[in-house]
């Protein structure tokens, strides 16, 4: 039971170490992570429609 215990304990004392980011920085690295996201689906979107027509036109 005390290694339980000295766990939440060493826990919460690295917890006090942490730089924890402002509600803008949050927001915006929120939007950028989105932001990439959507533009790797529309990259692999594209990627995929034109190696399809490709391998229809190669196979049909």
């Amino acid at each position: 039971m005390s290694r339980i215990g000295n766990y939440f304990r060493d826990t919460a004392s690295e917890m006090k170490h942490v730089k924890w980011p402002t509600q803008k920085q949050a927001f915006v690295y929120t939007a950028l992570v989105i932001g990439i996201c959507a533009i790797a689906a529309v990259f692999l979107g594209v990627f995929d429609f034109v190696f399809t027509q490709v391998l229809n036109t190669v196979v049909g």
